[in-house]
């Protein structure tokens, strides 16, 4: 084998692998979104139940017999889901409560814009940062 022969096979195979890594990037960022919309739009005990039908073939009897079960492990799983938002945001306001007597009045102030902007992805994703009574 040749050296140029070599070279353009070590390139099509690098290639091939980004073009990979690129679509398998992008396929998760997909579908993530797609799980994570679906969470936050109160369908994910419909999905799990369309699902579980279709890959188990339930018949009607048993999808109505399993859908107790399914919509009390979804409401389990939003409330997890919720206690834990309230959980990490808690950590944070302490570990940024902590910080405060270490910074400048300029780091303090860039602090709060971090904070500020948190809590505006956290309501963008359908997360509604807690307020005092979650136990601040």
């Amino acid at each position: 084998m040749n050296k140029s022969l070599r070279w353009k096979l070590i390139l099509a195979f690098v290639l091939v692998f980004f073009a990979g890594a690129v679509c398998g990037f992008f396929g998760a960022m997909h579908s993530g979104r797609w799980i994570f919309a679906r969470a936050h739009s109160g369908s994910l005990a419909e999905h799990m139940k369309r699902q579980l039908q279709w890959e188990l073939r339930l018949t009607p009897q048993q999808v109505q017999q399993i859908s107790p079960i399914i919509d009390r492990a979804t409401s389990q799983l939003q409330a997890k889901r919720e206690q834990t938002m309230r959980d990490v945001h808690n950590i944070f306001t302490e570990t940024h409560r902590e910080m405060q007597p270490f910074l400048s009045p300029e780091q303090r102030s860039k602090l709060e814009q971090i904070e500020q902007r948190h809590a505006r992805m956290l309501h963008h994703h359908g997360f509604i940062p807690p307020g005092p009574a979650s136990g601040d």
